[in-house]
């Protein structure tokens, strides 16, 4: 058991690690990316008891419906609002890379628990998948709703309710597409690996953005690029 547990939270500390190390100016204190974190993990048991009812109930019937709306839609609403009610205004969110940090924070700390649960479940032999498919897309549907969060924070006021829109809207859309790839396609390896690398490319550019919004000897605080 010690193996598998050691396996499922490996690639969620590695990539929180990653994003993490990527704050090269005022770095988010531990304890407060850790508590976002296991924000993240709590969430899994609800979410996992309304997918349960949904599925029983038979609520939806279409494989679109199940990928957008009974895991899309649940799971990132959910960390959106955890992290928006609890972090949007936090002190320490003084820095448009926070939001990122925090928002990857919440999204490994859900993806790391789930990974422990299904690997308990399955076994060892989908570790390694695993790492690289759920958890790593997890982790840039983070960097994607904590890009726009920070957006949101650091913008000026009439900008603000279009940015956290987006930092809903967009995880939403592409946690869907991933899901749907999942389910609807026969060879969905072939699918999802393009997909995996567009979103690889999509977040790194997020985070040299904010990186750079966050730079004081670079950037403007309220100058910002899509």
């Amino acid at each position: 058991m010690f193996s598998i547990i050691s396996a499922a939270i490996a690639p969620g500390f590695a990539l929180l690690s990653y994003f993490y190390l990527k704050d090269e100016y005022d770095a988010e204190p531990l304890k407060d990316v850790f508590r976002v974190f296991v924000l993240g993990a709590i969430l899994v048991f609800p979410i996992m008891f309304i997918q349960y009812v949904l599925d029983v109930e038979q609520v939806f019937h279409s494989d679109f419906f199940k990928a957008f709306f009974s895991s899309s839609l649940l799971e990132e609403f959910f960390k959106w609002f955890i992290l928006y009610y609890t972090i949007f205004k936090y002190i320490e969110f003084d820095e448009h890379y926070d939001g990122i940090v925090y928002g990857v924070a919440i999204s490994l700390g859900f993806a790391t628990l789930e990974n422990i649960l299904y690997l308990l479940s399955y076994g060892l032999e989908y570790a390694i998948g695993r790492a690289f498919l759920p958890v790593s897309s997890h982790a840039l549907f983070g960097v994607m709703m904590g890009y726009y969060m920070g957006k949101a924070k650091f913008s000026p006021p009439n900008a603000t309710i279009r940015w956290i829109l987006m930092s809903i809207l967009l995880p939403f859309c592409l946690h869907g597409f991933y899901d749907l790839i999942i389910l609807t396609q026969r060879y969905w390896f072939q699918f999802i690996i393009p997909f995996m690398i567009f979103l690889w490319w999509l977040a790194l550019r997020k985070v040299k953005k904010a990186k750079q919004q966050s730079n004081p000897y670079q950037s403007n605080p309220h100058t910002f690029t899509q």
